[in-house]
């Protein structure tokens, strides 16, 4: 492993509507990264236009790249691979990024690796720089709660691509169900981000009684499709004026039913597996009231629990670099035929016996297509 010439990447992650680059050397440390978001440009249509996330991309990657190696004090010389999401995403977004990452490969003879997004957030709280550094003796195996606005999933991560699904969302991802409610109370975009920010003005979070799905199951399986309609219904109840006067308390008490669930789930898989290692990762662990309860629940039972810094939670290159070097140096390459896919492979992951599988790979198995990716990691 030490003789291998993979010692810093160039990372490229476009799956959504954040444009973001980074160099990434073999520890996890992250030279620099860049991000362009534009949230701005999406807010009037109340979410992610994807037209306008791909014509962005267009617009800010190549600039980024060169931001980001000066940033760096890099040149393409002391880059040693390239590595790119590929999968899942928006096939828009997903094919700016694999186009110029593919040039950029070709270009300075640069070897390509594409990632999987959600693996990259497997990996996010390994990063490292001035700022953060993650514990030495953090090891497989462990269990990762990944919880976005497309994705929330329950992970047991045994290695380098050997990762077995638990449980997932049976419907609506826990990010998702967030931004729904925001829109619905007129929080507008993006939602989830304010409604935090509203539930901390003082917010009951058991003002309103909302119902927790399948908190009680036996398997590590979601749902949070009948919370937000409840939501929904629940803010069909009341007055434009008492919506107002009640936001940080709607707030609040809707955030604790999410919440409860996941924190339920982690519980669940201490007992069941017997591990004191867990990591909290994704756009939506940046909430802080789950940031909290999560690191009251692992000091009461003694869990070591990595949480990276806010900046590697959500959507970012430097997961993706690091997640690349790594196979990278495990003498793993893509060829320039590497396609985009909207969902994640099925050698991407395996499935725990109870868990269910998320409704994107359910549709990904009913039209699958032919793959010129790279399959599951040995």
């Amino acid at each position: 492993m030490n003789s291998s010439p993979f010692n810093k990447v160039l990372a490229i992650e476009t799956s959504c509507d954040d444009t973001s680059v980074a160099v990434v050397n073999s520890k996890g440390w992250v030279h620099s990264i860049v991000c362009a978001t534009k949230d701005l440009d999406h807010e009037p249509y109340g979410g992610i236009v994807p037209e306008i996330a791909s014509r962005n991309h267009s617009r800010y990657l190549l600039p980024l790249v060169e931001q980001c190696l000066q940033k760096a004090d890099s040149t393409w010389l002391s880059i040693d691979g390239i590595a790119v999401t590929n999968r899942p995403g928006l096939m828009g977004s997903l094919i700016v990024g694999l186009v110029t990452a593919k040039s950029l490969a070709q270009a300075y003879n640069k070897p390509l690796i594409g990632i999987n997004h959600l693996e990259g957030h497997l990996f996010a709280p390994f990063l490292s720089d001035e700022e953060y550094q993650p514990p030495e003796d953090f090891g497989f195996p462990y269990i990762a709660l990944a919880i976005s606005g497309g994705h929330t999933s329950l992970y047991l991560v045994k290695g380098l691509g050997d990762y077995e699904i638990l449980g997932a969302t049976k419907d609506d991802a826990a990010g998702e169900a967030f931004d729904k409610f925001a829109k619905i109370i007129g929080l507008g975009f993006p939602g989830g981000v304010r409604l935090d920010q509203e539930s901390q003005k003082g917010g009951n979070c058991a003002a309103y009684d909302f119902p927790r799905g399948m908190i009680h199951d036996d398997s590590f399986d979601m749902s949070f499709s009948g919370l937000k309609a409840a939501g929904q219904r629940l803010a069909a109840q009341l007055s434009s004026e008492e919506i107002q006067q009640n936001l940080p308390h709607l707030c609040a008490s809707y955030q604790e039913a999410i919440v409860e669930v996941l924190l339920a789930k982690l519980e669940k898989a201490r007992k069941k597996f017997k591990l004191n290692r867990f990591i909290l990762t994704g756009g939506v662990s940046a909430n802080s009231r789950l940031r909290q309860a999560t690191l009251l629940w692992a000091q009461q039972k003694q869990i070591h629990l990595l949480i990276p810094p806010l900046k590697y939670c959500t959507d970012n290159a430097a997961m993706i670099g690091l997640a690349g070097i790594l196979h990278l140096r495990n003498g793993e390459r893509d060829e320039m035929n590497l396609a985009p896919h909207p969902q994640s492979l099925e050698t991407d992951f395996v499935y725990y016996k109870s868990a269910v599988t998320p409704p994107s790979s359910r549709r990904q198995k009913r039209n699958q297509a032919g793959s010129s990716g790279k399959g599951s990691p040995s």
